[in-house]
């Protein structure tokens, strides 16, 4: 926790008024609709063509914003692990991913049941030699995989986000729009009328809660990245595969949040709630995981090397030979050198444009690795020219609107921020655990 930081947070009186500024313009919810209608639009087209370009646009972009989202609720989970009080103020703009997510598990069944032959070599088109591979690849068991997997991170995601908006519901009725009013009402139904004690159910729960969170996004993410990116190519394995794609998405999950704070921010008017030492922390976080990513993806390097895998080098190989080289080279650098280098400075992470060029940055080279972990295995060296076009940039458009339109609706559903945690006198009972039956601390050791 920084020593900058301060919690003389405004009243809980003071709060509706706040809330009402941060309201996104009808231009942008327009234009983000607009996005879903071209963006989908041009995909359903494509496959009711039978191009099978519209498909390998729709699973790249998947396996980017799924990644992405999900990893979203695994931080906000984190910062329940660690007790952390740095983030209150912008922790809900973080939950609001969840929104998103079941409408990915919709996109991934549409993969699976009906997509599949167009995307993977090996569900028709490339026979499987090796006997482990075809067991691993049955098409129940494949299916099951992804529904059970997916699922089970859709839904312990929406259980996590329900806990913590339902503390805010409960002492903000009214704020949120009308639509939502009968879900507002059902969160608040079995409340206890006691402030503290159900603080204290709550953060006992969330507890839980946030371990199975996480687990099941790293356990989901490592079966995931196997079965949808590294088994489009039956001559891929690699040992690290799993960690990169993983912490990939993690990593742009913290620079979705920065973009997001600087904008509601904006909103707001002041920096009195989303302070100055707000972006010093997320920037730093920023920076702390593109390290991260440098260093797990020069461990695949590593690991190849001194393990003297010649296995391994296949998916290398491919990648750096030509059309697919010159998208290769752009990813160490967008990905990692240049946001590495730019947020070392505590300047840069406190400047909204430049955080923003970087943050920008980032997402984007992550996005582009997503292309070339599933082109170049669908493609293989069959191709003179780049796949890479209006299918592409189109789907990925949709997708981009798809999430901004199912995040305004969940901010507009409920309390924008974590109000609760930032006005109730027993908001910092919890970093010292009770057992909420007898409201009496616990042994530090449980």
């Amino acid at each position: 926790m920084s020593a900058g930081h301060h919690y003389h947070y405004p009243t809980r009186q003071e709060f509706p008024q706040l809330l009402a500024k941060m309201e996104p313009s009808k231009t942008l919810r327009t234009a983000l609709l607009a996005m879903v209608v071209i963006g989908f639009g041009t995909f359903v087209f494509g496959a009711a063509t039978g191009n099978a370009r519209a498909w390998h646009a729709l699973h790249f972009n998947w396996l980017y914003f799924a990644s992405v989202a999900t990893a979203a609720i695994a931080f906000v989970a984190v910062q329940r692990l660690t007790t952390a009080r740095w983030s209150r103020p912008v922790v809900r703009i973080h939950e609001a991913h969840v929104a998103v997510i079941p409408v990915y598990f919709l996109i991934l069944l549409l993969i699976l049941f009906v997509g599949k032959p167009h995307i993977f070599t090996w569900a028709g088109r490339e026979a499987i030699t090796v006997a482990e591979k075809a067991a691993y690849l049955d098409p129940t068991f494949f299916l099951l995989r992804g529904v059970v997997l997916f699922g089970a991170i859709t839904l312990l995601s929406l259980w996590y986000v329900w806990t913590s908006v339902r503390l805010d519901v409960n002492i903000l009725p009214e704020s949120g729009a009308s639509w939502a009013a009968g879900l507002r009402a059902r969160m608040r139904a079995g409340w206890l009328g006691d402030e503290r004690r159900e603080l204290h159910n709550t953060h006992s729960l969330q507890g839980k809660l946030a371990v199975a969170v996480c687990i099941a996004f790293v356990v989901g993410w490592c079966f995931m990245a196997w079965d949808y990116s590294m088994t489009l190519s039956l001559h891929f394995q690699q040992t690290m595969y799993a960690w990169i794609v993983f912490m990939t998405g993690f990593n742009n999950q913290i620079m979705w949040l920065g973009l997001a704070a600087w904008y509601w921010q904006s909103k707001l008017g002041d920096d009195h709630l989303i302070t100055p030492v707000h972006f010093h922390d997320i920037g730093k976080l920023s920076f702390a995981l593109t390290a991260f990513i440098g260093y797990i993806s020069f461990s695949q390097y590593l690991v190849i090397w001194y393990g003297n895998l010649p296995e391994e080098t296949h998916f290398y190989n491919l990648r750096f030979s030509e059309p697919w080289k010159s998208i290769t080279v752009l990813l160490p650098f967008m990905g990692f050198l240049i946001p590495f280098v730019g947020l070392l400075s505590k300047a840069v992470k406190q400047f909204r444009p430049a955080y923003t060029v970087l943050a920008l940055t980032s997402i984007t080279g992550v996005w582009l690795h997503r292309y070339i972990e599933t082109y170049p295995s669908i493609y293989g060296d069959t191709v003179t020219s780049i796949p890479f076009g209006l299918w592409e940039i189109a789907v990925a458009v949709g997708f981009l609107g798809l999430w901004g339109t199912c995040y305004f609706a969940f901010l507009d559903a409920f309390p924008k921020m974590r109000v609760f945690m930032m006005t109730s006198k027993y908001k910092d009972e919890v970093q010292v655990p009770v057992d909420p039956r007898t409201m009496e601390p616990l042994p530090a050791h449980e």
